[in-house]
């Protein structure tokens, strides 16, 4: 009894440690997020100030035209991660809300564990060598004026490295959550559209409950 005890405790101990490893993810993901999004507000400036320039003086730059498609693949692939950290990521709610808690902590699981890791894994593995033939190559856009290529495809696996270590935090937060060592934190998060949903699926149900009621 004392050895499985023991062995129980050390499970928990590195279990504390392996959240606050999750801890340090979160907040590093969560701020490279904050800092990038800022990119989109840039890139929308820069394709307002193309548009105004283009009708004006009747010229455009294919440099500033990559640079805001850069900007806008920077948001969404490096903020991804944070999305992720927030519970942002497309999901079908209605059905997951009603399944059982230990049911959706297992699909929550699974999910991560064979789906979201190993995608990850394929997409550093395969994505780093792109870039580095790229940057080798000095590759240039095929534009006249356009900018080099290499920055862009380093954003493909910089972005799955983050999601990868995202992946392995939310995986010891769910370990955590299905252990009752912390509590759920996605259990408060609020979906409008999924609450405007129900409300029109109860108003369905009300108004056939109407219907049948009705001699």
């Amino acid at each position: 009894m004392r050895g499985r005890h023991r062995a129980r405790g050390v499970r928990g101990s590195d279990l504390q440690a392996l959240l606050a490893f999750s801890r340090v993810i979160d907040a590093i993901n969560s701020q490279i997020g904050k800092w990038l999004s800022w990119a989109l507000l840039a890139a929308v400036l820069i394709s307002a100030g193309n548009a105004v320039v283009r009708k004006l003086l009747d010229t455009s730059s294919n440099s500033w035209l990559e640079l805001q498609w850069i900007l806008f693949a920077v948001v969404f692939l490096l903020c991804s991660p944070w999305t992720l950290l927030r519970n942002e990521h497309i999901r079908i709610d209605i059905v997951n809300n009603m399944l059982p808690k230990q049911v959706r902590n297992s699909i929550e699981l699974m999910g991560h564990l064979f789906f979201l890791l190993p995608f990850t894994v394929v997409m550093i593995i395969t994505g780093w060598p792109f870039f580095i033939a790229s940057i080798r190559l000095n590759e240039q856009s095929s534009n006249a004026g356009g900018l080099a290529q290499w920055p862009a495809k380093f954003l493909v696996p910089a972005c799955f490295f983050l999601l990868f270590l995202q992946g392995i935090s939310e995986l010891i937060k769910r370990i955590a959550v299905m252990r009752e060592m912390i509590p759920d934190p996605y259990a408060s998060v609020h979906h409008p559209e999924v609450t405007e949903v129900e409300e029109l699926i109860q108003a369905i149900k009300g108004a056939d409950e109407k219907t049948v009621g009705k001699p």
